[in-house]
């Protein structure tokens, strides 16, 4: 906001020295010898009528304006030809008065026009900067809302392998780890590699496959040049969430099948999986709580730049997510994070 409001007075200084240029020319040129000072009076005049009225309207902005408004406006207005008087030499008459009582009028409506415009703009800018700590609050939320229980659940099963002396375990451990770090870390920026996500996705994968006996109940394929491709953060972790907490107890290897393919102009994930015949609660969509946070985040992220499909069979509940114009974003996104 302090940037704006030194433009603001840039501007100001733009004006009035190519105005004060403009005066001086034509004085100059009308062969007066007393024209230096006619011109000081004209200008000082000038200056003090716009900025004691723009000063006058700064301390009432936002507040009613009332009888000392318009008694410190009628003094202004009065006061206004007396700078001129100041620096005039000649014999000073009612007509000099009233024709610098005029010029204080345009000069007094040309602060009130200023003063109205910068207000325009600086509430503007305080709306959007508003807005926009709105929409940041809203997807560190909704990025937050990753199911606790699976950090539990993990840890159990790393305790379990740990207990077995299992060969698995330190794995497991890293796996963790890379998981925690990333989430805590790096889905900070506003975009990551589509492969340093596809690399959290594949660590979630693994410690989910820790539940199950079977060979990957995964079948994970990834198409596409994933380093060139940039991603908001933890996009994809509550469809592949919902695709866990929607199937049955017991998967068969590659019930879950998911894929990611990296476009000219965008990228493709979906992720299908067999839905559980018992249900807590038979009106609850498939998809549960995670299709509305994904919902949101894409409606605040990628406006207008993607497609949500959903199909369900009865048999196997499938989420396609399409997103666009990926690659022209991340070059920008890219030169955003370095300045900042």
């Amino acid at each position: 906001m302090a940037r704006i409001k030194k433009i603001f007075w840039l501007i100001h200084l733009s004006l009035w020295a190519l105005f004060s240029l403009l005066v001086g020319l034509q004085l100059g040129g009308e062969g007066d010898v007393h024209w230096l000072s006619t011109f000081a009076g004209f200008i000082a005049t000038c200056l003090y009528v716009f900025y004691a009225h723009f000063s006058l309207l700064t301390y009432y902005t936002g507040k009613r304006k009332g009888r000392e408004y318009w008694l410190a406006l009628a003094g202004i207005l009065l006061t206004g030809p007396l700078p001129f008087l100041l620096f005039y030499h000649k014999e000073s008459d009612a007509g000099y008065y009233i024709m610098h009582l005029l010029s204080a009028v345009v000069f007094i409506i040309l602060s009130w026009l200023a003063r109205v415009t910068e207000n325009l703009v600086l509430n503007t800018i305080r709306k959007e900067q508003l807005e926009k700590q709105a929409v940041e609050a809203e997807l560190h939320y909704l990025k937050s809302q990753i199911n606790p229980h699976f950090l539990f659940n993990t840890l159990n099963n790393i305790h379990a392998l740990v207990y077995k002396q299992a060969p698995a375990a330190p794995e497991a451990v890293m796996q963790l780890a890379s998981l925690m770090r990333y989430m805590i870390y790096e889905s900070n920026a506003a975009t990551v590699p589509l492969a340093r996500e596809m690399d959290y996705v594949q660590d979630y994968v693994s410690l989910q496959q820790l539940r199950y006996k079977n060979n990957p109940v995964v079948d994970l394929q990834i198409a596409g040049e994933t380093e060139a491709c940039y991603i908001a953060p933890l996009l994809f972790i509550h469809l592949l969430e919902n695709a866990y907490k929607h199937s049955p107890a017991r998967l068969a290897p590659g019930d879950l099948k998911v894929r990611v393919e990296v476009k000219e102009d965008g990228l493709a994930f979906s992720v299908q999986n067999p839905i559980g015949k018992k249900t807590a609660n038979p009106l609850e969509e498939p998809g549960g709580i995670g299709l509305p946070n994904v919902r949101k985040r894409l409606a605040l992220l990628y406006p207008g730049q993607h497609t949500l499909s959903i199909q369900n069979t009865g048999d196997t509940f499938t989420v396609v997510l399409t997103i666009y114009g990926l690659h022209l974003q991340a070059h920008e996104r890219k030169a955003q994070l370095l300045h900042h």
